[in-house]
């Protein structure tokens, strides 16, 4: 759903450092709603003022599959009910492939000329349709990262002194394995003021300042600069664009929403093929300036070492969380995985990514980890989980006289850790004080 120009360079710039990691890479996340087959979102809006989802006989099938949630249920959910219908031989047929029906009809003119005035737009200008009078061709598409560059709670990678990173270029634990809608835009505000705070000061501090000299700039300047010549002089016998595509193809078919051990290890398998195949790569068009055939060559290694994080990731994780889905595990299994995955790339000549793992404390958290309020309840609990319940429960009955705020502070203090400016009690509507 975004635009092709958004190819991971920031994410893997870190990850070529070496001393940088990628958290959580295999948390990848599909919208259930792309309209097909330009793959362009239209919002959960939608469903959430009404929309149905129907198949090509217009049953409204969402509440064979969810009957609580229905439509409503969270982004993993429906894209995986979209996709199991479609196998089961429900989609509608279409010369790009098959799809589901969005029916927004029913919201009326009114309501979408006013409220999904967007989704309307979209509708017309890139499938020629009027979603007041016809249906809208959906089909899940890939959306969001929730994995990024591994930063604290500053924006600061974990690992690399210096580095800030913020929004979906950042692993900053907003939102575990599975983002909510609006969280993307929440997370851009809210991080965009901590984090810029924190850049700040950063930069304020003496003790960070850099002392590097011209002649070292320079050389890393000349690295990179012959790097690119090489490129462009290079005879090599591969080509830059059919890798790319087979790249685009392994990770749609085996990295995908629905996940298997045997897939996942034929796509590494494949994929540090072609990460071998990429150092041979030879360019016609010889020009360093408006060459699209050298930003390929250029960015694909880079890419191929990004789709190694998230495939060789998804491969180790053997259990089902958020939008990583295995069907081989599906269960959610807090009491081994409940931790991150580090994904770091210390040398040049790698063909798969050093994986390492962080622990989540659950004696810190507000709400561990526990029942979605929907489907089977067969997660499998972390052993602290039970004894964290009952230690918050706890300190709510013996402060049940005081403010929100001191409670929160009781349950999980959080203002040390924002930049002076910020600590204050967060507004809601209708409060006084």
């Amino acid at each position: 759903t975004n635009a092709v120009i958004n190819q991971g360079m920031g994410a893997a710039i870190a990850l070529e450092t070496g001393a940088a990691s990628l958290g959580n890479m295999e948390a990848v996340q599909f919208h259930p709603t792309g309209i097909f087959p330009a793959g362009i979102l239209v919002t959960e809006g939608c469903r959430g003022d009404g929309g149905l989802l129907l198949d090509a006989g217009r049953h409204r099938f969402m509440p064979d599959y969810e009957p609580e949630k229905k439509e409503l249920a969270s982004r993993d959910v429906v894209s995986r009910r979209i996709e199991e219908h479609i196998a089961a031989g429900f989609g509608v047929k279409s010369r790009y492939g098959d799809h589901a029906w969005l029916d927004i009809t029913l919201l009326g003119e009114k309501h979408i000329n006013k409220n999904l005035r967007e989704v309307k737009e979209i509708c017309q200008y890139f499938l020629g349709i009027d979603p007041v009078r016809d249906l809208i061709p959906v089909r899940p598409a890939q959306h969001y990262s929730m994995g990024g560059v591994r930063t604290d709670y500053r924006g600061q990678s974990t690992s690399l002194r210096g580095l800030f990173a913020c929004g979906e270029a950042a692993c900053w634990d907003m939102h575990g394995f599975n983002r909510l809608g609006g969280n993307s835009v929440a997370e851009t505000v809210v991080a965009g003021m901590i984090v810029g705070e924190y850049v700040a000061d950063y930069c304020d501090d003496p003790a960070n300042g850099v002392d590097i000299s011209s002649a070292l700039l320079g050389d890393f300047w000349q690295r990179q600069d012959q790097a690119l010549d090489d490129l462009v002089k290079a005879r090599g016998n591969e080509e830059a664009i059919p890798l790319g595509n087979r790249m685009k193809d392994i990770m749609t078919d085996k990295v995908g929403i629905f996940r298997s051990g045997d897939d996942l290890q034929r796509a590494v398998d494949e994929l540090q093929t072609l990460l071998i195949r990429s150092r041979d790569i030879g360019i016609r068009e010889k020009t360093r300036t408006a060459n699209p055939e050298l930003v390929a060559a250029y960015g694909l290694p880079r890419m191929l070492k990004l789709a190694l994080c998230v495939a060789y990731g998804a491969l180790q994780r053997t259990e089902s969380r958020g939008a990583h889905y295995r069907q081989d595990h599906p269960r959610r299994d807090d009491a081994n995985w409940l931790r991150r995955t580090l994904a770091s790339w210390p040398r040049t000549s790698d063909t798969l990514p050093t994986l390492d793992y962080e622990p989540l404390d659950v004696t810190r958290m507000e709400m561990p980890p526990g029942w979605r309020g929907y489907g089977p309840k067969d997660h499998i609990d972390h052993p602290q989980t039970a004894a964290r319940l009952e230690d918050v429960e706890s300190i709510r009955r013996h402060m049940a006289d005081a403010g929100r705020n001191d409670v929160q502070m009781a349950v999980m203090p959080y203002r040390h850790l924002l930049p002076s400016q910020l600590r204050c009690g967060n507004a809601r509507l209708g409060e006084t004080d």
